[in-house]
């Protein structure tokens, strides 16, 4: 399961990736047709595509074919889980630490 996340943040590792996703979310459920992302983002067609097919390939997007359309849409599932496994290893971490910070307080009061 980890590999899954790990290929998800390596798909947002890239600057354009992460400006093209980021434009997924704001478009919303709807979505967005590539010549729309690329006139916004100001990315050529084939450029947008590599990327778009990394995202989609990752499972961070979704793809609808209306007629002759692609519409693009961010795969809000997808993100929650990356952020859910994010935040419950930060929490893990800051317990961790914060364990650690208590047993080592415990023994020093203890040499003092």
């Amino acid at each position: 399961k980890t590999s899954n996340y790990v290929e998800l943040l390596s798909s947002l590792a890239h600057q354009s990736r992460l400006k093209i996703f980021k434009q997924l979310v704001q478009a919303g459920p709807k979505g967005i047709t590539p010549m729309q992302l690329s006139e916004h983002l100001q990315m050529p067609a084939a450029t947008l595509s590599f990327h778009l097919k990394e995202l989609y390939q990752a499972g961070l997007t979704h793809k609808v074919k209306q007629g002759r359309s692609i519409i693009y849409s961010a795969n809000y599932q997808c993100m929650q889980s990356l952020i859910n496994y994010l935040q419950e290893n930060a929490a893990h971490r800051i317990n961790v630490t914060i364990a650690k910070i208590f047993v080592t307080t415990q023994r020093v009061s203890i040499f003092l």
